[in-house]
């Protein structure tokens, strides 16, 4: 039997994150005034789903090539580097399909927090079978043509929307800390991941023309 062929290292560009082009993956949060009121900037949290879990996540040899991407559909998962020093963040948008659309087999992609398929990709990415998670909900699986990369640094963390796609964070210094916010059983319970080594022949490497 012949070897299987090595996967195909395709290149991302690292994108500047800013609120409007992050808004198909989750929020950017930025500083505010300390009397400011809560409002539509503010993080949008769905942490109803379990036992928030907020601490500070210690990555060490974190470098700028991937094979997998995971989501969590239970939770809109915030991060942030400690200390606002450049990391990446590569995102692909959310395709948790509902529990009712996944038995009736329409083609209903779950939209909540503004996560999930446009309309009009929707036919097309259902045509591809439905996934069924270790978590138990079903999602179409994510194509290599779906992830994007974000640079992020400074004053800032991102919030991503439920079942956003993401791996990271990444970054090219030996260590970094980072905030997270998920729930208590993200981590065991709620961790869906597709190798597109494996499944799709490719992996990614990030270059910042920066």
């Amino acid at each position: 039997m012949n070897p299987s062929p090595p996967p195909r290292v395709l290149t991302l560009i690292a994108q500047e994150l800013t609120p409007e082009a992050f808004l198909p993956y989750g929020q950017v949060v930025r500083p505010v005034a300390d009397n400011a009121n809560y409002g539509p900037d503010d993080a949008q949290l769905d942490l109803s789903r379990g036992v928030p879990r907020f601490y500070i996540m210690r990555l060490e040899g974190r470098s700028l090539k991937f094979g997998s991407i995971t989501h969590h559909a239970n939770v809109t998962q915030c991060l942030g580097a400690v200390s606002g020093a450049c990391w990446y963040l590569g995102v692909a948008r959310a395709s948790v399909v509902s529990d009712e659309a996944a038995v009736k087999g329409s083609e209903e992609i779950e939209t909540t927090d503004n996560a999930g398929l446009p309309s009009s990709e929707v036919d097309e990415k259902v045509q591809k079978k439905l996934t069924k998670a270790r978590a138990g909900h079903c999602y179409v699986p994510p194509s290599p043509d779906d992830v994007t990369v974000f640079r992020i640094d400074g004053p800032q963390f991102v919030k991503l929307h439920r079942g956003t796609w993401h791996v990271g964070p990444l970054f090219t210094v030996p260590m970094m800390d980072f905030y997270n916010l998920e729930l208590s059983n993200t981590q065991p319970a709620d961790e869906t991941t597709h190798s597109f080594k494996s499944i799709d022949g490719v992996t990614f490497e990030i270059h910042d023309h920066l």
